[in-house]
């Protein structure tokens, strides 16, 4: 399990320190500062840092950096004791860098993205449109800054399977019991699943409403006046909330067999078992995405930044939190399902000797 522990922890390691140099940089004046002035968001209600100056901004990010690297190396190099304190620090701070960082515009990243990289090819003004007003620099630091937080949570994890003696890869121990047996994570699962799959038809509803002219939710006002301001617009919501329920169809993956063994219709792969991570990774990664924009508007709506009449236009998103919430247990349940056939564990690596037969 060294192996493992030493791969994450030093991923985590040298992200955090990357990321100090660079705060020690902002700090000192070198351009790239992600915040404040340098994010394009206006009125500075979407991101928590819109306040954050270089000077003593930058200084916060490299002190907050120091300490995660210190953090993921005593993961990897500290004593039991050591370890202890090391995964108390490292959740908070993976939970800061993962889901209190990024805004809403980082799921915009992701979902715009296929729609940037052919837009070029149409008239108009979507063919002024490319990758880089999907992915302007502040963006991409909030997929930085969540790609840290998911590493130094993946070291905080391997750690604690390291301190239980269970498998490095997968977390199972000598035996699954309780609410993580395959039995009992295939009932709940399908649960989280049901409720992954629902709870984005709120907001697919008022997309594909209004480009129809139907006003769900909103005054007819309210559609006429984006149609003026940007025309297209209730077009590109539609196509969010189409890419929102092609999400969920792939949700469905999680409990069905087509999610374990590929389907005829791939070539190269139908029949071939289905390796857990090419569902778990992207699973878990869009699931954190999903409940940081639903948090933004939640945080927004709180803040009373919304039209109560026009409540079709940001309550939708508001249920996003249990949207990610409940693909992320599903993500969990699928896991445990399947973690009984993880290779190292059939060979015995990275386990206690005792636990290596299970």
């Amino acid at each position: 399990m060294t192996t493992i522990i030493s791969k994450a922890g030093y991923a985590a390691a040298a992200w955090s320190a990357a990321y100090a140099a660079a705060g020690a940089a902002w700090a000192l004046g070198a351009p790239g500062f992600p915040w404040g002035a340098s994010d394009p968001d206006p009125d500075g209600a979407l991101s928590i840092l819109a306040g954050l100056t270089p000077d003593p901004g930058g200084w916060w990010v490299a002190a907050f950096g120091l300490l995660g690297a210190i953090t993921a190396l005593a993961l990897v190099r500290g004593g039991p004791a050591v370890q202890r304190v090391a995964v108390f620090a490292a959740w908070p701070l993976a939970l800061l860098l993962a889901v209190v960082i990024p805004d809403s515009r980082l799921m915009m990243g992701v979902a715009y993205t296929p729609l940037m990289t052919v837009a070029g090819l149409f008239d108009g003004p979507w063919g002024q449109i490319g990758l880089g007003d999907a992915w302007p620099w502040p963006v991409l630091n909030q997929l930085l800054c969540m790609l840290g937080g998911v590493l130094l949570a993946g070291a905080a994890l391997t750690a604690q399977r390291a301190r239980r003696e269970a498998c490095g890869s997968c977390g199972r121990a000598d035996e699954d019991t309780g609410w993580t047996t395959p039995a009992s994570a295939a009932r709940w699962g399908r649960v989280a699943v049901m409720v992954a799959v629902v709870t984005p038809l709120i907001y697919c509803a008022t997309r594909w409403a209004w480009p129809l002219g139907i006003p769900l939710g909103v005054s007819r006002e309210f559609l006429e006046q984006g149609d003026r301001e940007a025309p297209g617009i209730w077009l590109a919501g539609a196509y969010l909330a189409t890419f929102g329920a092609l999400g969920g169809v792939l949700t469905l993956g999680l409990v069905q067999r087509w999610g374990e063994i590929f389907p005829r219709w791939i070539p190269g792969l139908r029949g071939r078992r289905v390796p857990p991570l090419l569902a778990v990774i992207p699973a878990t990664l869009v699931a954190i995405i999903i409940a940081v924009a639903g948090l933004t508007y939640v945080r927004r709506a709180l803040a009373g930044l919304f039209d109560l009449a026009e409540w079709g236009a940001w309550l939708p998103e508001c249920f996003w939190p249990l949207w990610g919430a409940a693909l992320g247990a599903a993500t969990l349940a699928y896991h445990l399902r399947r973690r009984g056939r993880c290779p190292r564990c059939l060979r015995g690596e990275d386990r206690p000797l005792a636990a290596s037969t299970t």
